[in-house]
């Protein structure tokens, strides 16, 4: 029984650290690489080539295809993205998740600890968050190779019990049949640990130590082509027609790329290893065991090979695809978009990228905004007010409420992860725009009852009330848009750019206000009339102080 505890020990305890070095590496690259991982999905168009490149290096910095495709059936479920730009993406993801399998290529695994406990250093007394990340990137790295060290020597283990040996021997890729079989143990395998960077190390590691042959890991890493597409169809349950038909592709891209080499696979793997020069039979001592080191990247080559001429085959085919997909997933005759907003939980695995739709969805609020305080100069100038518009204005401000629960809610998870500080930040300040922009909605509303409730009561602002409330209304209005501009942009300058309208906007009120009281004093207004004049004057000011303190998060100066 020791040998068994050692294996299944050491088996665990590799796979567990392989599995948290990918996703070091995963959060550290992410973060280092920053803005231009924001700039790429932006840069997604319906060019089948662009997609699928920008598919490669999302999935080469996020280090899962997986998490790619989840966040990729995310993008097409909040209609962000296409079904034909997620095609070309999901391709690209599926080249990209090869990457693994070069790093392991890479002979550096005894160097593994140490590479490990350096960056460790480097992580723990750098106080420079960019050190930092990059840091936990070779972290990733060390704790990568030092887990298919560990997997390596269990693996090892298995040469001393017989049984283990004479179990993996029935599972030979000599045969067309053989072939299938080994490539449903992958998909089993993939689909069991969530992920076929560790089942490509576990692969790696029993095909070094001569368990199994070059042919069969080849056959076992097919099958982990298909297996990793089972997270990105559990992710698409429930989610909208198009995000479905995402999902879907993914599937039948790997199957078909799967079948199809399976029926040439004789021969692929005999072209293989002769294309990269390596001898997968050459056998090497490593502390008394035989073992196999040209089988690493020979599987690496495997796995490439295949994706790339799979991709290669289908990319003139996209839109014929798409058709197929649009017909065998038929739309829904009703709206399936049960929220608001555009925001999804799938794409919080990719914190910037999630933190930048959160940003186009304050981008709408304050859009939502300044249509409201369109469509209340309107109103206010009717004889007869519309009733449509009215509503339309008062369920704007609805959608606007519910829109700030949908993101306060998605930015909190957001940032209960391990996200970097300027994430963090960013986050914080979309939390209090959103809010901002919330409460603007309300005294926009407010400012609509109050007209409302006086035409109500037979009565209507005098000539001079309505003529200070235009203009008071006209600066609100273009004030409103310059801060939405300067969102837009990202502008520094913003406060300092508005800071005069704002200060007019100030002035005016206070004129208003002082001219009112003179009138007041004078007689001839009724108090219904004074006070919704007023009040009309205090949700103007509030309009801009909210608008204001969303200029100084802009520009942070809070």
């Amino acid at each position: 029984m020791d040998p068994l505890f050692d294996l299944v020990f050491e088996l665990v305890g590799g796979l567990g650290i392989f599995l948290l070095g990918m996703k070091s590496m995963s959060d550290g690259m992410q973060a280092v690489a920053g803005s231009s991982l924001r700039r790429l999905i932006g840069a997604v168009t319906n060019n089948r080539l662009a997609a699928t490149l920008v598919g490669v290096f999302v999935t080469c910095v996020v280090q899962s295809s997986s998490i790619t495709t989840v966040m990729v059936v995310g993008f097409v479920n909040s209609s962000v993205m296409s079904l034909s730009q997620a095609v070309g993406v999901i391709m690209g993801a599926n080249i990209g998740t090869t990457i693994t399998g070069w790093i392991l290529v890479l002979k550096i695994g005894k160097y593994g600890l140490p590479i490990l406990g350096a960056a460790a250093f480097g992580y723990l007394f750098s106080k420079n968050e960019r050190r930092r990340f990059a840091a936990m990137t070779i972290m990733g790295v060390g704790m990568v190779f030092f887990g298919l060290e560990l997997m390596k020597d269990a693996c090892s283990i298995i040469k001393q019990m017989p049984d283990f040996n004479d179990w993996f021997s029935l599972f030979n890729a000599d045969t067309y049949f053989g072939v299938l079989k080994c490539a449903m143990v992958g998909c089993i395998m993939t689909t069991l640990v969530q992920s076929s960077s560790a089942t490509l190390g576990i692969t790696i590691s029993l095909a070094s130590q001569g368990i199994i042959s070059f042919e069969t890991a080849a056959a076992l890493v097919l099958g982990e082509n298909i297996g990793t597409t089972i997270t990105a169809f559990l992710a698409s349950l429930g989610a909208t027609t198009n995000a479905r038909r995402a999902a879907y592709f993914h599937v039948i891209f790997n199957m078909a790329g799967v079948l199809w080499i399976t029926a040439i696979f004789s021969w692929y793997v005999q072209i293989v290893p002769a294309l990269i020069d390596v001898d997968v039979m050459r056998e090497e001592i490593v502390e008394g065991q035989v073992t196999f080191p040209e089988t690493t990247p020979a599987i690496a080559a495997t796995h490439s090979i295949f994706n790339v001429i799979n991709t290669l085959m289908f990319l003139p085919f996209v839109p014929i695809f798409v058709n197929f997909l649009n017909r065998i997933v038929p739309s829904k005759d009703y709206k399936e978009k049960p929220r608001l907003t555009d925001l999804d939980i799938r794409m919080l695995e990719t914190p910037l990228l999630a933190i930048e739709q959160s940003k186009k969805e304050i981008e709408r609020m304050g859009d939502g905004c300044s249509k409201m305080l369109r469509w209340l100069a309107e109103l206010r100038e009717q004889e007869d007010p519309d009733t449509k518009l009215a509503d339309r204005l008062k369920t704007r401000e609805e959608v606007l409420d519910n829109m700030q629960d949908e993101i306060s809610e998605f930015v909190t998870k957001l940032l209960s992860g391990n996200v970097p500080l300027s994430v963090a930040d960013e986050g914080r300040q979309q939390i209090r725009i959103a809010d901002e922009f919330e409460s603007i909605s309300d005294y926009i509303q407010d400012l609509d009852k109050f007209d409302r409730k006086l035409r109500k009561s037979g009565n209507r602002f005098t000539e001079q009330q309505m003529e200070s409330l235009r203009f008071l209304h006209q600066l609100t209005e273009g004030y409103l848009e310059d801060i939405n501009e300067g969102l837009l942009q990202e502008n520094r300058n913003t406060m300092t750019k508005t800071e005069p309208v704002a200060k007019r906007i100030k002035d005016q009120i206070k004129t208003s206000r002082k001219q009112h009281l003179e009138e007041l004093s004078n007689g001839g207004i009724t108090p219904v009339v004074s006070v919704a004049f007023l009040a009309s004057l205090n949700a103007f000011s509030r309009v801009r102080d909210h608008s204001y303190n969303i200029a100084e998060t802009i520009s942070g100066e809070k």
